[in-house]
């Protein structure tokens, strides 16, 4: 037993020097640090129906912060139909965490039948921002 516990630590400390070297445990840390932002992106009828659903958002502690773009063209098949619509986009930065309580949020409150909610993760940013979305979006629902 004293031999595998002896064996354990010498290749423990090998590891870490290795690890040390090639500073992969600061890119182990960046890699999990880049996981925790994502940006949603949201359409909505008008700015109206935005501005209720992104002070919503805000307010619940599920985004730090909702971007809306005004008069944008969405082209899309429905029902067997091209459609052609001026909608108004919201761009959400949160927690990636946070996404399927954001998702239920936006589906609660939105007109149509099927929103338009998808998201991807923030891979680099100013680190200040960055850190300004995890301490305005909590880990868990507070």
């Amino acid at each position: 037993m004293i031999k595998r516990v002896t064996m354990t630590i010498l290749f423990l400390g090998v590891l870490y020097r290795n690890l040390s070297k090639h500073d992969v445990s600061s890119s182990l840390i960046s890699s999990f640090y880049r996981r925790m932002h994502s940006m949603a992106f949201i359409t909505a009828p008008n700015e109206e129906v935005a501005k209720t659903i992104a002070r919503g958002l805000v307010s619940e502690k599920l985004a730090a912060c909702v971007n809306i773009i005004p008069k944008i063209t969405s082209v899309y098949s429905w029902e067997g139909k091209v459609n052609e619509d001026s909608e108004v986009l919201m761009m959400v930065k949160t927690r990636t965490v946070r996404l399927p309580e954001l998702t239920e949020y936006v589906k609660k409150h939105h007109p149509y039948d099927v929103c338009e909610v998808i998201s991807t993760e923030i891979l680099q940013g100013n680190k200040p921002y960055l850190d300004w979305i995890l301490e305005s979006v909590p880990e868990k629902a507070e």
